[in-house]
């Protein structure tokens, strides 16, 4: 980098410029620093020490917008589709405090303030005239007001023996120095959306990217590979989660085409092929609000269980597990990593669809829980954690098991989950969920938001016990000759149905 010192009086002789007149300067400096210049030109009497006469005052939003200009690529990289790094080299003139070495430390904790805050820039660098000084960066933004130092700055300068006195630097800032959203802001069209989100599986940064973003998706990637340490591959989702195994087709990006990965969630780890199950990051919140629900010696059924994200913290509680999945990777990503956490002795894994593993695997089950004795003091919870589907598996608890009813208590805790557009998200899946068992669950049931999917699309989560009169045959029969006129006709307007095809596991 090439250093130069002149006062902010300007005057006409520099310090130090290896050949540089004055033009060739200016052209250096930015927008701001140029016009602050010719300013101060017009005002030769100004005091270097007088900090309250220095600087014209400016407002705070015209120095925002000089400062992000000052820090923001290079114009020329817009509409860039192949990602040159050579391209975002740029320099900028930078204020800086000359003071002794020795002092720097004890001087930057007073002023935290005004040093420069830029990652990757070091605030304190050697000063190339004299090797026993060091410069300290300071913030541009900061320097464009009427009274640069404050007070208590100014006190521990003068305790310092350290003169007020500001020159620049030429700064040059590379590719390195750039921020993933300002290199995708100034290559993107301007105005456009900017992807600097994604979910991170592993070593994977997965992104969603919209139709404009797609001309430069592999700048795109290679941007999120370089600016995220331990992310080696950025993959893109090109269609919606809507067949039979609940994976998805991606298209890979940039960086290797590795999509065997390693996860941690909740202090438990997950090992599976991303390319070929389920898995979505922004769970981890509600795998967890439903593993604190249950105790120690309860039971769950996880019907859609994926690679086991609520199966294994669960049995890690001590509980009865039986988990379900219908992909066939899945399911063995499940076993394995039932073994990797070690509760492989706790869940009991199926490879059955949903509605197979309800009416087969819990039933029985539930059949034997239901009959042992009054006093068992242990919950049965069923979650099902397929949002698009989930509440059309409902149909299968009507009349599942035979006998006589159960005391209330000890009836199943359902967890379903379900994506909605409505206005009323929480009303419309407890009328879904309604229409589907015959019943209202306005009265006996709770929603919980879990996440935001997208604009105008919630996944929530609906909780309530089966009412003996929908789980048990005999009380089903009595129930279906009272059935609310309204949720029939609902039902039938929706087109819900006992038959369903086989689809598969969400975590």
């Amino acid at each position: 980098s090439r250093f130069l010192r002149k006062p902010f009086e300007f005057s006409r002789q520099l310090l130090r410029v290896e050949s540089c007149s004055i033009t060739e300067l200016q052209s250096l400096i930015p927008l701001a620093w140029t016009s602050l210049t010719q300013k101060l030109r017009r005002a030769p009497g100004i005091s270097l020490l007088d900090q309250r006469k220095r600087f014209s005052t400016m407002p705070e939003i015209e120095t925002n917008e000089r400062d992000s200009e000052l820090f923001s690529p290079p114009s020329d990289v817009r509409g860039m589709t192949e990602l040159d790094r050579t391209a975002f080299k740029k320099t900028v003139t930078i204020p800086v405090l000359k003071v002794k070495k020795e002092i720097v430390n004890k001087l930057m904790r007073s002023l935290k303030r005004v040093a420069l805050q830029r990652p990757g820039i070091k605030r304190v660098i050697e000063d190339p005239e004299d090797e026993e000084s060091r410069l300290i960066m300071l913030d541009p933004c900061k320097m464009f007001t009427h009274d640069p130092f404050e007070k208590a700055e100014l006190s521990i300068l003068t305790q310092l023996n350290v003169i007020p006195q500001i020159s620049e630097y030429n700064l040059e800032l590379t590719y390195e120095n750039f921020k993933s959203e300002e290199i995708l802001k100034a290559v993107l069209p301007e105005g456009q959306d900017v992807t600097s989100g994604f979910s991170r599986v592993g070593h994977i940064a997965h992104l969603n990217l919209r139709e404009h973003q797609l001309p430069f998706k592999h700048l795109i990637g290679q941007v999120m590979i370089d600016k995220n340490p331990g992310i080696t591959s950025a993959v893109n989702k090109i269609n919606n989660i809507d067949n039979t195994y609940r994976n998805f087709q991606m298209e890979v990006l940039s960086g290797e085409e590795n999509m065997m990965t390693k996860v941690r969630e909740n202090n438990y780890t997950y090992e599976f092929d991303f390319s070929k199950v389920y898995w979505n990051p922004r769970l981890s919140t509600e795998h967890s609000r439903i593993t604190e629900l249950l105790k120690s010696g309860d039971v769950l059924f996880d019907v859609f269980a994926g690679v086991g994200p609520f199966a294994i913290p669960v049995a890690k509680k001590n509980c009865t597990v039986f988990a379900n999945d219908l992909n066939p990777e899945s399911y063995k990503w499940l076993l394995h990593n039932c073994k990797l956490n070690k509760v492989d002795r706790k869940v009991k894994v199926f490879n059955l669809d949903g509605k197979d593993f309800l009416q087969g695997p819990v039933k029985e089950e539930l059949m034997q829980q239901l009959g042992v004795s009054k006093e068992r003091k242990h919950s049965v919870h069923i979650v099902m954690n397929l949002p698009a589907k989930a509440i059309e598996f409902l149909s299968a608890f009507k009349s599942l098991l035979d006998g006589q009813p159960c005391s209330s208590e000890l009836l199943p805790t359902v967890h379903c989950y379900s994506f909605s557009k409505d206005a009323d998200p929480a009303e419309d899946v407890r009328q879904r969920a309604g229409a589907v068992l015959g019943m209202s669950l306005e009265a006996c049931s709770s929603v919980h938001p879990v996440r935001n999917v997208a604009p105008n699309k919630e996944m929530l989560c609906i909780t309530f016990q089966i009412p003996a009169s929908i789980l048990y045959k005999n009380q089903s029969m009595n129930l279906e000759n009272h059935e609310d006129p309204p949720i029939k006709r609902q039902r039938t307007d929706e087109g819900f149905s006992e038959e369903k095809t086989q689809i598969a596991s969400n975590t």
